[in-house]
């Protein structure tokens, strides 16, 4: 199968181009480079399976041209972080949303056979229930969340309207190997690694209570797997074990929690990666942390629930938090 993996090169979509290759299939790479690094795929220039196209999703018939011929859509691309979208909203928009829906139409175009895009759990909002299920969402909490929501609403009516078929995978907090520890919207786990190795205190927003569903980049690459690859007769039949009916006459759209479904507070956090990296540097287990405010947007506590995702499509994680946070030191240390 021919599959368009849209933000390739960036952490999250480099490992599924490198994960779809390895499978066999034909990988259409699309990034402007804006977060994304050529080096992230440096490895697959070579594989005569794997092209590259140094596009934006801003421009419609780029996406167009990048969808040529494709089987499948795996739409990564997107700018991350809340703080960056508070920073920034209107770019923010036009990335998240307005490049999401053209991607959404080229693909409806060409005719895929079927679109699955990252979705966040920044979705769940204020929603203080604990584990989140999908189908019982708040209200958003920055204009990061807000994007994301937006493309599952414009996805359910794609499907509802043109027949595309669509599933998000709404993301909890994934990490691994060539998560980016630089720039100012750094994700704690790459962060934090980058400054135990340099000898740094690591920053900690708040008290260190807040936690977070921690999920390792294997689990998501065997999840966009599923949801790519599940005969749609399977999806509806094992969807009315879950008291979902999905009508016949329309294409099916769905969402699905993707994480391990446990939770880890960004205490437990520190010092786990202390002591993962205190293995290869004894002077990393005297690092202390450094608690300041509390930062604008953060939600307390995020856990999913899985059930949902193991029950349609039958997504199995392999790596808990814990195993996925030594394979990630073992991994920075080696490339820092």
């Amino acid at each position: 199968m021919k599959i368009l993996i849209t933000g390739g090169a960036g952490f999250i979509g480099s490992n599924l181009c490198e994960h779809f290759l390895e499978k066999g299939h034909e990988v259409v790479c699309m990034d402007n480079l804006s977060t994304g690094k050529k080096e992230n795929i440096a490895d697959l220039l070579a594989n005569p399976n794997f092209a590259f196209r140094k596009d934006d999703i801003r421009d419609l018939e780029a996406c167009k041209k990048a969808v040529h011929k494709c089987d499948y859509v795996l739409h990564q691309a997107a700018l991350g972080s809340v703080p960056r979208s508070i920073n920034d909203p209107l770019t923010t928009n036009e990335v998240n949303i307005n490049g999401f829906l053209n991607m959404l139409t080229a693909a409806r175009d060409e005719g895929v056979k079927r679109f699955v895009y990252a979705a966040s759990s920044s979705t769940y909002g204020d929603s203080k229930m604990l584990p989140k299920v999908e189908d019982k969402i708040g209200t958003p909490q920055s204009p990061y969340a807000i994007t994301k929501y937006v493309n599952e609403l414009y996805a359910q009516i794609f499907s509802k309207l043109y027949g595309i078929e669509t599933i998000g995978l709404r993301y909890f907090n994934v990490f691994g190997k060539r998560q980016d520890p630089y720039g100012p919207y750094a994700a704690v786990i790459p962060l934090w690694v980058k400054a135990f190795i340099h000898k740094e205190q690591p920053q900690i927003n708040g008290d260190g209570s807040f936690s977070r569903d921690f999920t390792y980049i294997a689990n998501v690459a065997q999840a966009n797997e599923k949801a790519l690859f599940t005969p749609t007769a399977v999806i509806r039949e094992r969807a009315a074990t879950y008291n979902l009916v999905l009508p016949e006459e329309e294409a099916i759209s769905m969402v699905f929690n993707v994480a391990f479904g446990g939770n880890t507070t960004l205490n437990a956090l520190f010092h786990i990666l202390r002591d993962n990296l205190s293995r290869h540097d004894a002077a990393i287990a005297t690092i202390t942390p450094h608690y300041r405010e509390e930062r604008l947007g953060d939600i307390p506590h995020s856990q999913a629930s899985i059930v949902k995702a193991k029950r349609i499509l039958d997504y199995d994680p392999q790596y808990s938090a814990k195993q996925g946070f030594a394979l990630a030191c073992e991994w920075y240390y080696n490339n820092l």
